[in-house]
C-alpha cells in the first residue's frame, strides 16, 4: 500500500487547521481596538477561546499521530523521518510569513510540536508487539 498521498494529506490538514486558527487569530486581532478595561477583558476572553481552539487542534494532530505511530511501529520506520520535518517546517514558514509570524517563532513551535509528535509516537513504538 503506497502512503505518500495518506501522509501528504495529513500533512497538510495539519498545517491548513494550524495555520487557519492562527489566521483566524490575526484577522480578529486587526479589526479589534482595545480602548478600555470591558474591551480589554473582551479581548482576554477572544485569546482564551482561541487558545482552547489550539490545544483542541493540536489534540486532533496527535491523534493522527499516534496512528502514523502505530503503522510506522508495524512497519519498522523510525519515530524520526528529517527530511519530512524538514518539510513540514519550510511549509509553515511560508504560511506563517503570509500572517505575519516570525520564522523563528515557527520554528519554536513546530520543534515543541514535533518533540511531543516524537514522544508519542516512540511510546506507540515501545508499547507495540514486536
Amino acid at each position: 500500500m503506497n502512503t505518500k498521498p495518506f501522509k501528504w494529506l495529513i500533512s497538510v490538514l495539519a498545517i491548513c487547521l494550524l495555520c487557519h486558527s492562527i489566521g483566524y487569530a490575526q484577522s480578529k486581532q486587526t479589526q479589534l481596538q482595545i480602548n478600555t478595561k470591558q474591551d480589554l477583558d473582551a479581548g482576554r476572553v477572544k485569546i482564551d477561546s482561541l487558545d482552547n481552539q489550539l490545544i483542541k487542534v493540536l489534540g486532533e494532530r496527535e491523534k493522527i499521530v499516534k496512528a502514523i505511530g502505530v503503522y510506522k511501529a508495524k512497519n519498522h520506520i523510525p519515530p524520526l523521518q528529517e527530511g519530512r520535518f524538514k518539510q513540514v517546517v519550510q511549509k509553515a514558514i511560508a504560511a506563517g510569513n503570509k500572517v505575519g509570524l516570525s520564522p523563528e517563532f515557527i520554528m519554536e513551535l513546530l520543534n515543541a510540536i514535533h518533540k511531543e509528535s516524537l514522544r508519542i509516537e516512540n511510546a506507540v513504538k515501545l508499547a507495540s508487539p514486536k
